[in-house]
């Protein structure tokens, strides 16, 4: 699932293509992906608005409209947003008035489109965002207090904070040398520093390498992103740990497959 650097590089890249455009049509070829409103409806309001802004709460990309309303895509486990046709899986096709189409492509029909008048009906209950000023290490602590949940499975809870997701919290729990299993409330505070830093720092070189390209993830241009080439422990089991050459190991957490060092993140 594309999560908050793959996400934020979308925006970002979209952002120029899109932003004083007007939306001129809208195509389906599955119609599913549109969760609210009515089909008809959300074709009727969206037709003819000016798209005024794009941005990014947790997972979930928002395109500011000159009505006041917000179109909000989630991308789900396979979803992209491409500004060239893809050879296949186009689910939606947002048509501008300047002849560009913003390309929903999703092979496996899990991503969702809504059109709303208040923006934070659907991203209301997210934690602090895990880039921003509000989520301190402090916050993180308060958040971690008393849970008894693997801190693995709670850092992939969008309530508690939100953006990361599967791959970026293994890759932060082996920076701070956090095994996945470990209970969230058990953390010592210098635990909680070290991983908050970690959190931050494995993001922003997420951002920098324009997202990660392990499955299904590509950018608007249709180009992979690069951060999974620099993942140390995601996806990676069997290889060598970076930091001590012990074989990468694979877990389940609450559903989750987890990739961690068991000499580096001992639990």
């Amino acid at each position: 699932m594309p999560e908050l650097p793959e996400v934020e590089t979308i925006k970002n890249e979209l952002a120029p293509y899109v932003i004083g455009h007007s939306v001129s049509g809208v195509s389906f070829s599955w119609e599913g992906i549109v969760r609210q409103p009515s089909l008809e409806e959300f074709c009727a309001r969206l037709i003819g608005q000016r798209i005024t802004g794009v941005g990014r709460r947790g997972k979930y990309l928002i395109f500011s409209l000159s009505s006041g309303q917000a179109l909000i895509i989630h991308l789900k486990m396979t979803g992209s947003l491409w500004l060239k046709e893809p050879e296949k899986f186009v689910r939606a096709i947002i048509h501008l008035d300047d002849g560009g189409n913003i390309y929903f492509r999703d092979p496996r029909k899990f991503g969702i489109m809504w059109l709303v008048d208040d923006k934070e009906s659907i991203g209301g209950k997210l934690g602090p965002e895990a880039l921003g000023g509000g989520f301190t290490a402090r916050v993180l602590a308060e958040r971690l207090s008393k849970r008894t949940a693997p801190i693995k499975a709670l850092l992939c809870d969008q309530s508690l904070v939100a953006g990361i997701g599967n791959m970026y919290t293994d890759e932060a729990l082996f920076l701070a040398k956090i095994h996945p299993m470990r209970a969230g409330g058990s953390l010592t505070k210098e635990e909680v520093k070290r991983l908050h830093r970690a959190i931050r720092q494995v993001l922003t070189a997420g951002i920098n390498e324009k997202g990660a390209s392990t499955d299904t993830y590509f950018r608007p241009s249709g180009e992979k992103g690069t951060a999974h080439s620099q993942f140390r422990v995601a996806h990676r089991r069997g290889e060598s740990c970076p930091v001590c050459g012990t074989p990468l190991e694979r877990i389940p957490v609450r559903n989750r497959g987890s990739y961690f060092c068991p000499k580096c993140q001992p639990l």
